[in-house]
């Protein structure tokens, strides 16, 4: 089965040198034909090892041995086991949908051929994330994700904007990698080891050791290494605060938003927390924090997707709020139902973002969903599977989204960690904001009177690159080709029904059974099996909790605010001026961020390059020692006149002082 493992990691890395080294060789089809037969490779090779791994087969080596430094091996090595294999499937079958979706989207691009290189890369870097077996292949996978991530947000480098948005993601994120990096650290300081296996090992025999940081101040080792590592996955996974960079990463092209920004790249910290389960099921403090930092995301971030006007950016804040989902259930050590988020998630919001990316292109590339309305009538597919990925993401009874959102709801309601009981009410509530921003979007785009042809406002997702914005007046918009609705249908499929078929075995079988660690304090997955009986029994019992009357009342809202009585909306943002600004503004942080952390930074800087380089080091240090050697040199320079009765002179005074100072007082004793 290595062959499969090897085919699945690198066969989308042959396809992005093909593509990037000889793009101008064999062209765009040549271009495109290569990256999606990689993914396509390892896609059939992921199901092939998930099949494999279903028989009992698992794998955990090295591949390559790279180092010894110290009696630490760095090493490229597999662990293949269900939590893998799964995101190998997901991962590879959302990014063949992405591919193949791009022929389309990006036919008129000048940079064809370079942006099929960048995705199936990217592709390669999180197969080698999720495929891991220690922290050092771990860590390369997540800044290779990271370094691709920022090449694609600036994929269009003409556009300031799209600059300003990769640079920062790329900041952002390694405020996120500090934290990872110094987790890492701890893990191969006091667990002895970068191999996974070696450091869970070694974990519970480290429980009660406490390190000082401030002396005096003892602080709980694992909960320091759990919090560390969990900062990373705030960073990657976009959680409160540094969720600042996700949205503005919506200035690159819509397949990057689709693969890595909903479906891949930000799960990356939700993968990771759940494979080291082993170290975070030994410290509740480290759980409190993680559930609590999900609990504010899921909510706070749905507030501002109801303002939103972008139709990306609404999906954007959705995404944020669905990972703060993920991440409350990952606090009350409900993994395995995070990760059951994670895979539907990535259907139903890879197929919202495609579906966006349709109507821009039946739009001509306005975005504004101001300037839309009755698009139901003239793009049907695109039409029917966006309310199909809708439905699923309000966790509309028997979609796919409904079994693993409802399943955190109750999982938060039986988490016993600090901060479960605020994290519950917040995901609770979060329901409703979800149903509402939803299908807010949904009726403006799809329903409604027909408001293109108008002025316009936003901004073009593909501007620089040569492509009207808008439709004139007396255009129509037009449904997308068959190589952009076919991805559509093929992700509406699982986002419909995966969620039935694989509820029972993933959560309440043995699908993670040896993988992911659930210590008997924490009783949210023990209570969540007592109340399960089956999908249909779950999907049939939905009407009675208050989840589905919540996303009930949600849709309800939208639609009598934007289609029955639509300046009810505006009456409310004029009413309510103070917290409209504010989520128009997104809770002001990045004024804050830029005033505070940006300014501070400049200013750090500044004092350090004045008070530091130019003044003490320049100054004194270089500046200083040379104008002493100047003075001194100076000084000599008077004494040599050239002249030899000034030298007698000298020398006969020399010789009295010598007299008067060191050989008088000798003759005196």
């Amino acid at each position: 089965m290595k062959t499969a493992y090897l085919l699945a990691a690198f066969a989308p890395l042959a396809g992005a040198l093909l593509a990037g080294l000889f793009g101008r060789t064999i062209g765009r089809a040549g271009a495109h034909t290569v990256t999606i037969a990689g993914v396509a490779i390892a896609f059939f090779a992921s199901m092939w090892t998930l099949a494999d791994v279903l028989q009992g087969n698992t794998f955990n080596g090295t591949v390559y041995s790279w180092a010894t430094i110290g009696g630490v091996n760095v090493e490229v090595g597999f662990l293949v086991d269900t939590l893998t294999a799964a995101m190998m499937c997901i991962v590879t079958s959302v990014s063949l949908m992405v591919h193949i979706y791009t022929i389309g989207y990006m036919a008129d691009d000048p940079g064809y051929q370079r942006f099929f290189s960048y995705i199936s890369l990217f592709t390669f870097s999180m197969m080698m994330l999720v495929m891991a077996n220690n922290f050092m292949q771990l860590f390369f996978g997540w800044e290779a994700v990271g370094l691709v991530s920022y090449l694609l947000i600036g994929f269009w480098y003409t556009r300031p904007t799209a600059i300003h948005a990769n640079l920062k993601a790329f900041i952002v994120n390694r405020v996120g990698d500090f934290g990872f990096v110094l987790g890492i650290g701890l893990v191969l300081a006091y667990l002895g080891s970068l191999d996974y296996a070696q450091a869970f090992a070694a974990a519970p025999g480290q429980a009660d050791r406490t390190i000082e940081l401030i002396p005096g101040t003892p602080w709980s080792l694992l909960t320091l290494t759990c919090i560390c590592l969990f900062i990373g996955a705030m960073g990657k996974s976009a959680q409160f605060p540094l969720h600042v960079w996700l949205p503005d990463s919506m200035e690159g092209p819509t397949p990057i938003s689709a693969l890595i920004h909903a479906a891949t790249m930000v799960t990356a910290g939700i993968f990771m927390v759940a494979r080291m389960s082993p170290l975070f099921e030994l410290s509740d403090t480290a759980l409190g924090v993680v559930i609590t930092i999900g609990a504010i995301t899921a909510l706070f971030m749905g507030f501002v997707g109801i303002v939103q006007n972008d139709i990306k950016r609404v999906i954007a804040y959705s995404t944020l709020s669905q990972l703060g989902y993920m991440t409350v259930a990952l606090g009350a050590s409900a993994y395995g139902v995070a990760i059951f988020h994670l895979m539907t998630h990535a259907f139903f919001k890879a197929l919202l973002f495609l579906a966006a990316g349709s109507v821009i292109i039946g739009m001509h590339h306005d975005q504004d969903i101001r300037n839309m309305g009755g698009l139901r009538r003239h793009m049907p597919i695109t039409w029917i599977t966006a309310l199909a990925g809708s439905l699923a993401l309000i966790g509309t009874p028997f979609f796919s989204g409904f079994y693993s959102k409802d399943l955190i709801i109750e999982a938060a309601g039986l988490a016993r960690v600090p901060g479960a009981g605020f994290a519950y009410w917040a995901v609770l509530a979060g329901v409703f904001v979800t149903a509402f921003y939803s299908f807010r979007m949904y009726f403006l785009v799809f329903h409604g009177e027909e408001r293109w042809g108008r002025s316009h406002h936003g901004h073009d997702d593909h501007a620089g690159s040569g492509h009207a914005h808008g439709l004139a007046a007396g255009e129509t918009p037009h449904e997308s080709p068959a190589v952009v609705t076919l991805p559509l249908v093929l992700l509406a499929i699982p986002s419909v029904v995966i969620g039935l078929y694989t509820v029972g075995p993933m959560i309440f079988g043995d699908f993670f059974a040896g993988v992911i660690a659930s210590a008997e304090r924490h009783p949210a997955m023990a209570g969540l099996a007592g109340h399960f009986h089956g999908w249909w029994a779950m999907g049939v019992h939905a009407v009675a909790t208050p989840a589905f009357w919540l996303a009930l009342a949600g849709v309800a809202s939208a639609y009598y605010c934007y289609l029955v009585n639509p300046r009810l909306p505006e009456a409310i943002a004029t009413r309510f001026g103070a917290i409209y600004r504010l989520l128009d503004n997104k809770y002001y942080l990045d004024r804050i961020n830029e005033a505070v952390f940006a300014r501070g930074a400049r200013l750090l800087g500044r004092g350090l390059w004045k008070g530091g380089d130019q003044a003490l080091i320049d100054g004194v240090a270089i500046d200083g020692s040379a104008r002493l050697v100047g003075w001194f040199a100076g000084a000599l320079r008077l004494a040599q006149t050239g002249r030899l009765n000034s030298y007698a002179i000298t020398m006969i005074v020399g010789v009295a002082l010598l007299l008067l100072f060191v050989v008088l007082p000798l003759v005196r004793r």
